[in-house]
């Protein structure tokens, strides 16, 4: 797991940048750059997901673990199934790509 998301991740829930939830995701996803996706999620709730990412320049990120591991990277006591940012620099979210891709 990686400290750039994990930071980024803190930053947005601090400035109430980021949104979770698989449905408010869903729901919100014009104002998202950068959606965060979990292994709980069934595999039509992440088609449903990626295919709203896919009309913007919103980039989709697979976190490689569990929606409870999703939710202790955020610093938070419950699940967290997928997160969307609202605010975060293109540098920044092309740097946690290309580190979660190692």
């Amino acid at each position: 797991m990686g400290k750039l998301l994990e930071k980024a991740l803190k930053d947005a829930l601090n400035d109430n940048k980021c949104i979770l939830g698989a449905k408010q995701v869903v729901q919100s996803i014009k104002n998202a750059k950068l959606v965060v996706i979990s292994n709980s999620l069934t595999q039509d709730e992440i088609k449903k997901i990626q295919d709203s990412t896919s009309d913007g320049k919103i980039s989709t990120l697979n976190f490689g673990g569990t929606s409870v591991a999703l939710g202790k990277l955020c610093g938070l006591q419950y699940r967290v199934s997928a997160a969307s940012l609202t605010s975060i620099a293109d540098s920044n979210i092309k740097a946690i790509l290309k580190e979660e891709s190692k």
